[in-house]
């Protein structure tokens, strides 16, 4: 770890955590109760998911509940169980008490980050994405609060800025995962050479060789055999697994092997 990318990544989740603030501080009355993309989930929930996960960081155990989670359509795995039992242990909590949380722990949260040594930063913990440094958890964090941004910011219609360094950050998270989406999900045969034009808020070329194994290179050896070219916004939530490609293809541009992109743009989900 350099010092550098704590500064970056700390930065990031803080500045994330303000920008949720004043996004929950400006939802009143029923619009908590706001459908998001995430099946079974309102606004509320989505604020309780947050409020979960970093009291879960911080020591602090869940609510009680009676409620069989495990049953619910939505919860597929261990992970969305530990998540749903604070959506439901929360429930019914006013607006007022769920912002006031919110605040409570991310500032405890703070706190804590702020006292940790680049040693604690460095040690290997369990992880949405298995063991890993501390300081890779936090940017996971970042993540994980930068999409359920985008999920409150789509369920009420408020626009939001998507780049910058919450942004920038957050897909870090999404590279790491592309090429295990081109050549394991999106089955790229090999010698295929894709191209992703992201346009939009996080415009760059993403170049994916496959070469037996699918791997994100600096620049391709030869000219792409597919392009698919998209809007970054769009291109974040199929990889949240918040929309369908088959929903938005007039938004899709595939060039080349358009056989293989859309096999590509179908299989972009990568979160759990």
């Amino acid at each position: 770890m350099t010092a550098l990318q704590k500064e970056r990544i700390l930065d990031a989740l803080f500045e994330e955590w303000d920008v949720l603030d004043q996004l929950l501080s400006s939802v009143t009355g029923d619009d908590w109760f706001t459908p998001t993309p995430l099946p079974g989930w309102t606004v509320h929930d989505v604020a309780a998911h947050l409020i979960g996960t970093e009291s879960m960081l911080a020591g602090i155990p869940a609510p009680h509940t009676t409620v069989d989670v495990h049953g619910f359509a939505h919860v597929r795995n261990e992970i969305g169980a530990f998540n749903e039992r604070w959506v439901e242990g929360l429930r019914g909590r006013p607006g007022t008490e769920m912002l006031d949380r919110f605040r409570d722990i991310t500032e405890r949260r703070r706190s804590e980050l702020a006292q940790m040594t680049d040693e604690m930063f460095d040690a290997e913990t369990a992880t949405p994405v298995g063991p890993a440094p501390y300081l890779r958890f936090m940017r996971v964090r970042v993540f994980d609060c930068w999409m359920h941004e985008l999920d409150i910011r789509d369920a009420l219609g408020v626009a939001g800025d998507e780049g910058g360094v919450r942004g920038d950050t957050a897909f870090e998270e999404i590279m790491g995962a592309v090429g295990f989406l081109v050549g394991k999900r999106g089955k790229a045969p090999s010698g295929s050479r894709i191209t992703l034009e992201l346009t939009g808020p996080l415009a760059r070329e993403i170049h994916v060789a496959v070469d037996g194994r699918a791997a994100v290179v600096d620049a391709l050896p030869a000219d792409a055999t597919t392009t698919i070219t998209l809007d970054s916004r769009l291109f974040t939530r199929l990889a949240g697994g918040r929309v369908k490609a088959a929903d938005h293809r007039d938004a899709i541009t595939l060039g080349g092997d358009t056989t293989v992109g859309k096999q590509i743009v179908d299989n972009l989900t990568f979160t759990i």
